[in-house]
């Protein structure tokens, strides 16, 4: 077998287990919970995503019985890597950290682990395109297929609250001075700190005149620049791109990358790599704003990004004196397959769903 035949071999195994995965959990369901899990693959609500504690629709986890929850959390490992999963779940298990930390009654729907919907978009059972998303407070995950691969895992959203959690009484983060904190089972927990550490690395790696052309502002955007609109684009590409890194930074700078890519399944992050690959990780550009080193305060806080023709990695740490921090992935020529998709129509002579 050779290895284009071996890469298409593995994109259908993650299709037959993402579709098996999406059936099976349909059929824990009653026919109550499908009408409110289930849309038409075309309707506008697949575009409707948000990273903030809101009303979503689809099914949440407290609907569901623990048998229908692992159902649902076996669909979701379907599509990311033991890495991306631990990240997921630890996020909707922050949600049991802020009830604390902001002094909120353990019934309290703001901070709720529970309050994290499924929705599904199409019909895993047949061969026309599907698409699944999970969503909640700082985690938006969606995946859409069609028959022989996965086309599209995009925006993909993580979120931390607070990025560094532990007790210190001198934190500029007081919700840390909290001496409940100690007790926390979580504590310790920094779900989003190689995405931390390693832009650190890379920025500590460059000369003078490299940080000029990477910073582009003294002080840090509030929040992701693209926020939740349905297309992410910026006017430009800023920054240094990684043909004008040396070798060692060119290194560092690939760290940081994977640990993006690296959410994925195995197969969904080659399948990312090739892409960026084929259009030229020479182009790619990585740019700054805000405090260059990573110390917590009032005021503090700091901002990166990765732009290239077809990808734009965010990543913010603002908010409370700079312990929140919001990450987004976009395929800014593919999220939710909408240019495959069409593209697969044309190739196959035939309409929309």
């Amino acid at each position: 077998m050779g290895a284009s035949a071996q890469t298409v071999a593995a994109r259908k195994a993650v299709l037959d287990d993402m579709r098996e995965s999406g059936k099976a959990f349909l059929s824990t369901l009653s026919a109550d919970q499908r009408k409110q899990i289930m849309f038409s693959f075309d309707d506008e609500e697949r575009f409707n995503w948000h990273f903030v504690p809101r009303e979503r629709k689809g099914l949440p986890l407290k609907q569901m019985t623990a048998d229908q929850r692992k159902s649902a959390m076996a669909l979701l490992k379907t599509g990311l890597s033991e890495q991306g999963y631990e990240k997921a779940t630890s996020i909707i298990d922050m949600e049991n950290v802020l009830r604390v930390i902001d002094n909120r009654p353990p019934n309290d729907t703001y901070r709720d682990p529970e309050n994290y919907s499924f929705s599904i978009f199409g019909d895993p059972s047949t061969d026309k395109p599907w698409s699944w998303r999970l969503e909640g407070h700082h985690l938006s995950l969606q995946f859409m297929s069609l028959t022989g691969r996965v086309l599209a895992q995009t925006p993909t959203f993580f979120g931390s609250n607070p990025g560094v959690l532990q007790y210190d009484p001198q934190m500029a983060d007081k919700r840390m001075g909290d001496v409940r904190v100690k007790d926390l089972p979580q504590k310790g927990r920094q779900i989003l700190k190689l995405e931390t550490e390693r832009a650190f690395a890379l920025l500590k790696s460059l000369s003078a005149e490299q940080r000029k052309q990477v910073v582009l502002a003294a002080v840090a955007y509030p929040d992701i620049v693209t926020s939740n609109k349905r297309k992410a684009s910026l006017e430009r590409m800023d920054g240094l791109k990684r043909a004008d890194m040396t070798a060692d930074q060119q290194r560092l700078f690939m760290d940081l990358l994977q640990t993006y890519l690296a959410n994925y399944r195995i197969t969904l992050a080659k399948q990312q790599l090739n892409k960026l690959e084929k259009a030229g990780l020479d182009s790619l550009r990585f740019a700054w704003a805000g405090d260059l080193t990573p110390e917590l305060g009032e005021g503090k806080g700091w901002y990166y990004r990765i732009h290239g023709p077809t990808i734009l990695i965010e990543y913010d740490n603002t908010q409370t004196s700079a312990n929140h921090i919001h990450t987004v992935v976009r395929d800014l020529t593919n999220d939710w397959g909408e240019d495959m998709l069409q593209e697969h129509y044309r190739a196959s002579q035939h309409g929309k769903p």
